[in-house]
């Protein structure tokens, strides 16, 4: 992913890592090494949210920023945090910094407090509530890492409240041009590109 605008804190390098790796609390350097703690440390939250702090009611952009933190501030001062840099994946840019807390409010609002808890759908309901509460919080990207996880958490989360088993997103990681260009049709309120692939996760084996 393309960065831009790199400044402060969360624009920060960890020294000997050749601008690869971001600064973090455990002074790792390699991207590898990086990789597996991120893996092991969202392994924790999944089981905490999933099994031991289940949220039945309504989700809060609070709840997403929460489980952000207790995901990543082991490694870094700034989980938890709207991102404070612009990012793009190669030409596209995702919502500015400065439009990050006006944005959250209203995903809040509209979707979140539209969509969950996600009970008494129907399966094409849930496909739905799932596909744009999760392009949305893609398009606006609000941390400075980690933003694909916590939304296929918020998904998970999702999915689980209806009753449902958390997805199989292996199709996604195989289509990642195809899936990228299902959010990027978000920007046109266009959904349906993405409930296809949330449909296809739902039936994987």
């Amino acid at each position: 992913m393309g960065k831009y605008d790199i400044g402060g804190m969360q624009g920060r390098f960890q020294p000997g890592s050749n601008d690869q790796v971001l600064e973090n609390k455990l002074g790792v350097t390699d991207p590898a090494e990086r990789d597996e703690a991120e893996l092991v440390l969202l392994e924790m939250i999944y089981d905490d949210v999933l099994l031991h702090n289940f949220p039945s009611g309504q989700i809060k952009v609070a709840d997403l920023k929460k489980w952000h933190y207790r995901w990543l501030g082991n490694l870094y001062e700034w989980a938890g945090e709207e991102r404070s840099v612009n990012l793009s994946k190669g030409d596209f840019h995702f919502a500015t910094a400065a439009q990050i807390p006006q944005l959250l409010e209203k995903f809040e609002q509209e979707y979140l407090y539209r969509y969950t808890p996600c009970s008494n759908y129907d399966d094409r309901q849930l496909v739905e509530a799932v596909a744009i509460v999760h392009v949305e919080l893609i398009l606006i990207h609000p941390f400075r890492d980690g933003n694909g996880r916590i939304s296929r958490l918020l998904t998970d989360v999702m999915m689980a409240q209806a009753g449902y088993l958390t997805l199989d997103y292996s199709c996604w990681d195989q289509n990642k041009g195809d899936y990228f260009a299902a959010i990027r049709q978000g920007l046109e309120m266009n959904y349906a590109p993405m409930m296809e692939w949330v449909a296809r996760a739902m039936r994987a084996e």
